[in-house]
């Protein structure tokens, strides 16, 4: 078993080293077309920031399959499936559509309309849900219509998920490069452990879409240098789906059967995958359950459920305290526990440790909700170690940066004027981009959501 491995981490480094290399000029190219749109009422980022990085993450992901293509333990899945090639014209023409519209802004109903014909030009490849395995009842067979609409559904509420929660730094990239890895050991144990063919086209899906978001992230992370854009956050969403529907839809229960004893026996050892609702929530759990509220909240308070707002889950956290970076970090939190949960459960669904041990981290995680301005302090001895904010302030600062203050409020005792400073609020974050442009507060526009600035 260790031959493929190899080829997964080559896969895996050949991907994310792209997508990483790319990123640069991909930056100094949406700079010099003017990819980079002005600050909204609803944006964190405080200076205008370029966008367009799914441009490099879709070079990552021709790489990623370029390579599998060539390696002897996964050329078989090129050659038995067309599946990866479906992927490649859905994933090519949502990113088309995603480089549109962060460059030229197109309206809401028509990138819909581009992620239905993204998901049809994958069913008409043969991506595509052919059967759904219903816990306690066994596999139901789809009709040609009812597994076209309910593929093209998950594409589009998967990709609008991973749209949704693209608000902080590194939120997406890393929140789906999380969900990939727990779906990678999902699907690498159906492929390897029970010897079905049929999961080799997710466990490769899996893996490149963990390439992407690596290699992305160092340019990424707060404060971001470039932001994924549209043509990335749909890009990883269609990725995401194609692996949830080639594992779903083709792979028969009767073949897990063999191991488990029986049809529904299988059906439930597949239980984390196959939830109610016939969508993989267990893998997007969090930007699913954004989305959803997002969408009730717009429609209650009688807006568009397209409607842009400050309303999703990061933009609460940072309300009730919490760093930019403790946000995501709360956010990457959570969805390993779901994400890697689910997995576990698989494994091991009578297994009452694992239950406990979920309810244990989903308290510590509560803990780490209701401290929101607490920040640890590293001892003395390192301190030189750790960042700045980290370390503990010597007996004298705090009153040598009042004294400072008060003279340059009060100007007379200044012998020279010294340059004008940004003032930095105690638990906000730097901006998005190499340099500041002034001061601003975060949430200085939160009752102005909806100014046109």
């Amino acid at each position: 078993m260790g031959q493929p491995v190899r080829d997964y981490l080559l896969t895996l480094c050949a991907t994310a080293a792209v997508t990483y290399l790319l990123t640069g000029p991909v930056r100094k190219f949406a700079i010099a077309v003017g990819a980079m749109p002005a600050i909204r009422a609803r944006d964190v980022h405080r200076e205008p920031t370029p966008r367009l990085g799914g441009i490099a993450m879709f070079g990552g992901l021709c790489a990623g399959l370029v390579v599998a293509a060539h390696l002897f333990n996964l050329t078989s899945v090129f050659q038995l499936s067309n599946e990866p090639r479906a992927l490649l014209s859905g994933a090519a023409l949502i990113w088309l559509i995603g480089v549109l519209d962060d460059k030229f802004e197109i309206d809401a109903l028509i990138k819909l309309g581009g992620q239905m014909i993204a998901a049809a030009v994958m069913v008409i490849q043969g991506l595509t849900i052919l059967w759904l395995p219903i816990p306690g009842v066994g596999t139901v067979a789809l009709t040609q219509w009812q597994g076209t609409l309910l593929t093209v559904a998950l594409v589009v509420i998967t990709i609008n998920a991973v749209n949704f929660v693209d608000g902080l730094d590194g939120l997406a990239a890393g929140m789906v490069c999380i969900a990939s890895a727990a779906f990678f050991i999902y699907a690498y144990r159906l492929w390897y452990g029970y010897g079905i063919e049929e999961a080799a086209p997710a466990t490769l899906f899996a893996v490149i879409l963990m390439g992407m978001c690596l290699g992305f992230l160092p340019h990424n992370m707060h404060p971001a240098r470039i932001f994924m854009g549209d043509s990335g956050s749909m890009l990883i969403g269609l990725v995401l789906a194609a692996g949830a529907i080639s594992i779903t839809g083709q792979v028969d229960p009767d073949r897990l059967g063999i191991f488990v004893g029986g049809e529904r026996g299988a059906t439930h050892a597949m239980l984390p995958v196959f939830i109610p609702l016939l969508l993989p929530l267990t893998i997007i759990a969090i930007p699913a359950a954004d989305l959803v509220l997002a969408i009730v909240r717009r429609t209650w308070n009688g807006q568009s459920p397209f409607a842009a707002d400050r309303g999703h889950l990061h933009h609460r956290l940072l309300e009730v305290g919490h760093s930019h970076s403790r946000s995501v970090l709360i956010m990457y939190f959570w969805s390993a526990l779901i994400a890697f949960g689910a997995v576990g459960y698989s494994v091991h669904s009578a297994s009452l440790w694992i239950v406990l041990v979920i309810v244990g981290l989903s308290a510590v995680g509560l803990v780490l909700l209701l401290m929101p301005r607490f920040t640890p302090r590293a001892p003395r001895w390192a301190e030189s170690f750790v960042p700045p904010r980290y370390r503990r302030r010597r007996r004298g600062e705090g009153e040598e940066d009042a004294l400072e203050g008060q003279h340059g409020l009060d100007g007379s005792q200044m012998a020279s004027p010294a340059p004008e400073r940004a003032p930095v609020a105690v638990g906000v974050s730097g901006v998005n981009g190499a340099t500041a442009i002034g001061p601003r507060s975060r949430f200085a526009d939160r009752d102005r959501a909806d100014s046109s600035r």
